[in-house]
């Protein structure tokens, strides 16, 4: 089992930077992935950005250069740095870990942009 708490998120105006944090605990050495997904009002749950335990990265095409995902040296907190925020990028943030064919999520924050 895997818990996953993440913290950030909030209100800022389009152009501006937010940071998210999401710390794993319980069976952390089985977590091959993880990453941050979102779902926006009316929409489907997506993929934002996902780090390997090798280290590689992988980002939807529509926050490529402006997020960065990035990992602590025990890689148990998972960051997100979003920059040049817009407001299509308002959504329920969720932390996500893979653990073999099992997913785990947080509680997901909420990330609102305004225009």
């Amino acid at each position: 089992q895997v818990q996953l708490v993440e913290s950030g998120g909030g209100l800022v105006q389009a152009g501006g930077s937010l940071g998210l944090s999401c710390a794993a605990s319980g069976s952390i050495s089985s977590i091959k992935v993880m990453g941050w997904y979102r779902q926006g009002p009316g929409k489907q749950r997506e993929l934002v950005a996902e780090i390997t335990n090798g280290g590689d990265t992988n980002y939807v095409d529509s926050v490529k250069g402006r997020f960065t995902i990035s990992r602590d040296n025990a890689k148990t907190t998972v960051y997100l740095q979003m920059n040049s925020l817009k407001p299509e990028d308002t959504a329920v943030y969720y932390c996500n870990a893979k653990v073999r064919i099992s997913n785990y999520w947080g509680q997901g924050t909420q990330v609102t942009v305004s225009s």
